[in-house]
């Protein structure tokens, strides 16, 4: 907390139940906060207490004995209590000199009252003063986290913030953006400033290999508490919000620190979304290039500038992101609309590929982005890479109830050619709903890469028909499901336990399966050729039956 919503032991002595009270020992330990008050009677009870309350008693658990004073004292210390106030009285007349040495040795205050108070009146004025304290607490953050917002729809708006945030806990603000010059308020000599950043690199590179680039890192350097606080969003870290204090932070300063990174992000957010848009507008050309109205190089040289020899040299993929909402409803009629939903979604898809290496283009058509996204990093497999940001496209977009599919047309390169590894990712992201799968990569299609290029369906119909008929009719006729039966038994290589296993039927079931196949497809169904055509036409049935169940 800020200082003036602190409560301290001394200035707890000076409200009027404490006018007659004095202090025996502990006054180094006056400044001690505290945030609640405690009758205690008993002679075990430390798991009762948290840290930091005021404990009052009248000795009745220890009396004259020191050594039941001494484990009672002892609890109160490792709990890190605030203060002890005995009331003279009943149990006590007066306190040993060994207890007053012994408080005096903790540090901890040790309050006599040399008569009799009335602790329930104690406990109602701290609590309710403390009670006040806090809902003073909440106001104030509420009234400067509608300053920072206010601030944000400025020009100026980060820089506002950062002195809000200055004023509001009496720090030294340091605010380091990923790209751009620090910011230090109040201004600090060029020394100092590279003192601050040299610090906060090292500690900031140790949380990144550690993982934790995303969470708040607490430091203590030359008797101040350093707080680092990540401003971002979309699983990506924008610039880091620092505050350094002399004295040990409170919640206060946490929950500010929050609400201002929290406001810049925003604000980053807001731009980079201008950005976004205006991107978007620069990139329309890549739909004519990937259908084919641009066939000049030289026109890309024009469009992509002195980026051209460098992204024409680099191998690329051509992904497609089809989004929808759970309910499968595509967004158009909400406000913004598609096109709306499209550029808030590829602010994600830019930040993620990029934080795997890869450079991308990126257009949207109705409910679909498409990215060419170009490999930055050939040593590293981009297989693996791109598989990494597609998890993480899933992952962050179902808490947002947003269902991405995706498929990704294979390695090419030379821009011109992106043609290519579109109609790829076309066929690819086709078949999302007959191979049940939310992300495909076209090298993983086996023969239906075959199969696409057969123009003629009717002739796929036909060699379905010819190869898988008699199955087909059987479970048309008897509800069976001896096709599916068939695909499981030839995708596991003719494996009775793991076929058996994945038809969630007993080994005796499907050797009953297996003898009907055999029946109606005669016996040399297994024979090299037979499989190889039996295994084609399967794919083929469910490339034109993308509802079956397989």
């Amino acid at each position: 907390m800020n200082q003036d919503y602190q409560l301290t032991v001394k200035e707890v002595l000076e409200r009027p139940h404490f006018q007659h009270a004095y202090i025996a020992a502990g006054k180094q330990g006056l400044q001690r906060l505290v945030r609640w008050v405690h009758i205690i009677e008993v002679i075990q009870f430390e798991q009762l207490l948290q840290g930091g309350e005021m404990i009052l008693t009248t000795g009745a658990a220890f009396k004259s004995d020191t050594d039941l004073f001494t484990i009672y004292l002892e609890q109160l210390v490792r709990r890190k209590v605030s203060c002890l106030c005995i009331e003279m009285g009943h149990y006590l007349s007066s306190v040993p000199e060994d207890w007053i040495d012994l408080a005096e040795a903790h540090q901890l205050p040790l309050i006599i009252f040399p008569r009799a108070v009335r602790f329930i009146d104690i406990t109602q004025d701290i609590h309710a003063h403390i009670v006040n304290q806090h809902h003073q607490v909440l106001q104030d953050l509420e009234k400067i986290s509608r300053e920072f917002h206010r601030m944000t729809l400025t020009s100026q708006g980060v820089m506002q913030v950062l002195q809000l945030l200055q004023t509001s806990t009496k720090a030294q603000v340091i605010y380091v953006p990923e790209d751009g010059q620090a910011k230090f308020i109040p201004p600090a000599s060029a020394q100092e400033a590279k003192r601050w950043l040299d610090l906060l690199h090292v500690h900031l590179q140790a949380g990144a290999e550690q993982g934790h680039a995303a969470s708040p890192i607490r430091l203590e350097d030359e008797g101040q508490t350093i707080i680092v606080q990540p401003v971002g969003a979309m699983g990506k870290t924008w610039a880091h919000l620092v505050i350094a204090l002399n004295r040990k932070p409170q919640e206060y300063e946490y929950l500010i620190l929050d609400s201002a990174s929290l406001s810049i992000a925003q604000d980053l957010l807001r731009k980079r979304y201008m950005e976004e848009r205006k991107l978007y507008s620069q990139t329309l050309w890549v739909d004519d290039l990937l259908h084919q109205r641009i066939r000049d190089e030289e026109q890309i040289k024009v469009l992509l500038g002195t980026d051209f020899r460098r992204l024409n040299a680099l191998n690329y993929y051509v992904c497609l992101i089809d989004f929808e909402d759970e309910q499968g409803v595509k967004n158009t009629d909400e406000e913004g609309g598609v096109e709306s939903l499209g550029i808030h979604l590829s602010l994600t898809v830019r930040s993620v590929f990029e934080q795997h290496a890869f450079h991308p283009l990126i257009t949207l058509q109705n409910n679909r982005l498409i990215v060419i996204a170009f490999d930055q990093s050939p040593k590293k497999p981009a297989k693996s890479r791109l598989q990494h940001v597609f998890q993480s496209l899933q992952q962050m977009k179902a808490d947002e109830a947003i269902r991405l599919s995706i498929g990704a047309g294979g390695v090419n390169r030379s821009i011109l050619n992106a043609y290519v590894s579109y109609q790829e990712a076309i066929q690819t992201i086709s078949l999302a709903a007959t191979l049940r799968g939310n992300v495909q990569f076209y090298e993983e299609l086996g023969v239906f890469q075959l199969l696409f290029h057969i123009a003629d369906k009717q002739l796929l119909q036909t060699f379905v028909t010819t190869n898988l008929g008699p199955l087909l009719n059987h479970d048309r006729s008897k509800g069976s499901e001896l096709v599916r039966t068939l695909k499981v038994y030839l995708d596991n290589d003719g494996s009775k336990q793991v076929a058996a296993q994945q038809l969630f039927i007993v080994r005796q079931s499907l050797y009953y399966r297996l003898e009907k196949i055999e029946e109606l497809l005669g016996q040399d169904f297994m024979s090299p050729e037979r499989r190889l055509a039996l295994q084609v036409a399967l794919r083929a049935y469910q490339m034109l039956n993308p509802e079956a169940k397989m």
